[in-house]
């Protein structure tokens, strides 16, 4: 897949505020300062679509933005940020599961996992809870460039080996480098191959 458009279209606080037509959405979502808006600007090519920041736990809406006229990327908040205060991380975890459970359009969830770190309880919880939801997602290692190819190939195997202590079938997965540009040809052909399937 070519993108050759890319642009931002709404910055919503609901999902009733989401836009309102019937183009599939992939949406990308991870730990506070996983390289979200790193990776969703390499995979568009377009360097300042999504807004990076040096704080993490900036992105407090739910970012919509229009791919080649045909589908959206969606860029939901970070979750575990430990600094908010109670009441926005509820009121967060409750945007985010209502998008998750109740938005029609959602073709797949990628998951976005720093690479150099081990399994983690709150990444775990948030794919088991996929799981147990039915939702389709994928998970993407991020930063694979700070390890170098032979070790995030290792550290990615091991961090999916450990999810077969309750799955059967294991979600894909794919290693990206922002830096690099690693990983963008494989997670454009996956959403297109599901983009395929919805026509």
């Amino acid at each position: 897949m070519e993108i050759k458009k890319s642009e931002f279209v709404i910055s919503a606080p609901t999902i009733g505020k989401c836009p309102n037509d019937n183009k599939p959405e992939y949406a990308f979502i991870g730990r506070s300062n996983v390289g979200k808006s790193s990776l969703i600007n390499m995979l568009c090519n377009h360097k300042g679509l999504a807004k990076t920041s040096a704080t993490p736990g900036k992105t407090l809406l739910i970012n919509h933005f229009i791919i080649n006229n045909e589908w959206y990327l969606v860029d939901l908040p970070g979750y575990g940020f430990a600094k908010r205060s109670k009441s926005v991380q509820k009121q967060l975890q409750q945007m985010i599961s209502s998008y998750i459970l109740q938005r029609e359009q959602l073709a797949n969830v990628f998951v976005l996992i720093d690479i150099r770190h081990d399994p983690m309880t709150i990444d775990r919880e948030f794919i088991d809870w996929l799981g147990e939801s039915s939702i389709p997602f994928a998970i993407a290692f991020t930063k694979a460039d700070k390890l170098g190819l032979v070790k995030a190939r290792q550290n990615a195997e091991k961090w999916m080996k450990t999810l077969q202590d309750r799955w059967e079938t294991l979600p894909p997965y794919f290693i990206t480098s922002a830096e690099k540009k690693q990983g963008r040809d494989e997670i454009l052909e996956y959403i297109e191959s599901i983009n395929r399937t919805l026509k």
